[in-house]
């Protein structure tokens, strides 16, 4: 089979396709014929060299977490048939340790993701595929693991309810713009961000009220302070964002981080901690039967997951060229 791996870490030119083995599944596992996969900032971390998780010393490396497509062959007692279209959960957990047995699953201490979706089979864990409703197309899916139901799972945290009014910086990427749908979804009031007029017109396509465009950090506190108290926000930024957003939201407000886009440190003052009793929370994807919720919900028409674009296999590279230099709205799938 072929797969689109990372030869070098040395960004969107690192990418060849290669030649691999059609895998052949264990017991509980599945070979899923990969019909779309979509790819992350996750992703282009590692393909530019800047993860822990990913060196030299393990290349050709197959990325890909988000995976949609049909079951080609399934070992012995694999949860799912030959035939049956499915989406796979990419979280990977011990499921000994305490946070597996009580909750959620994401905060498992040997918590780690799927890779292998970049090629035109996957093998994976037949446990962690969820059924696709016949209405609801393999690359419409293939958006949902990481960057919805990174966003989900944060609006859970946040402790938002309808009504609420809910930051979103950077709203245009993939997380940005699962979050702004959701908000929708949930019957809260989002505040975007972006710096393209053109974008924050997409934003506004999209429902979301109130659309900052500007990259001036002072600006975008003014902006938002004038359209009122923010009670969270969802911030896959850091860097100076943080700051951004403790200026700008009311006294108890959690923000919460998913990612590190701007910077990779969380820098503000302590002051909005301890006077205004704000809170910092981490978080990093979410469970399995959130996915399944998203799956429904997309199903049921609630939100249409937004496509930024489409790219053959052998085009992973542009894919990922298009994602560095930020000119995508939404998610970027590979359809092998």
């Amino acid at each position: 089979m072929r797969a689109a791996a990372f030869t070098s870490l040395t960004g969107p030119d690192g990418v060849e396709l290669i030649e691999q083995a059609d895998p052949d599944p264990g017991d509980g596992e599945a070979v899923v014929d990969v019909e779309a996969c979509s790819i992350n900032r996750h992703d282009l971390w590692i393909l530019e060299g800047d993860s822990a998780m990913v060196n030299e010393g393990v290349l050709p490396f197959v990325t890909g977490l988000d995976v949609a497509g049909t079951v080609r062959e399934t070992g012995a007692g694999a949860s799912v048939s030959e035939g049956d279209r499915v989406l796979l959960c990419p979280n990977q957990t011990c499921g000994e340790c305490r946070y597996c047995r009580e909750g959620p699953e994401n905060l498992c201490q040997s918590f780690m993701l799927y890779h292998g979706g970049l090629a035109e089979q996957a093998l994976v864990d037949g446990s962690r595929l969820i059924p696709l409703p016949d209405d609801l197309s393999a690359q419409t899916a293939a958006c949902l693991p990481t960057a919805y139901l990174t966003a989900w799972h944060m609006y859970r945290k946040a402790d938002l309810t309808a009504g609420d009014r809910v930051f979103v910086p950077g709203a245009t990427g993939g997380v940005g713009v699962a979050a702004v749908q959701l908000a929708d979804v949930l019957g809260l009031e989002a505040v975007g961000t972006t710096t393209s007029e053109t974008k924050a017109e997409r934003l506004r396509e999209l429902g979301c009220p109130h659309v900052v465009v500007s990259g001036d950090t002072d600006e975008i506190v003014r902006e938002v302070r004038s359209i009122g108290e923010m009670d969270g926000a969802l911030n896959h930024l850091a860097g100076e964002f943080t700051a951004v957003a403790a200026k700008v939201l009311r006294r108890g407000a959690k923000q919460v981080v998913c990612g590190r886009t701007a910077g990779s440190r969380v820098d503000t003052a302590a002051a909005p901690f301890f006077l205004q009793h704000q809170e910092i929370v981490g978080s990093t994807m979410g469970t399995q039967p959130e996915l399944e919720r998203l799956v429904d919900l997309a199903a049921s028409g609630a939100f249409e997951p937004v496509v930024g674009g489409t790219y053959d296999l052998d085009a992973t590279g542009e894919a990922f060229r298009d994602m560095a230099e930020r000119d995508a709205f939404g998610k970027l799938v590979v359809e092998p």
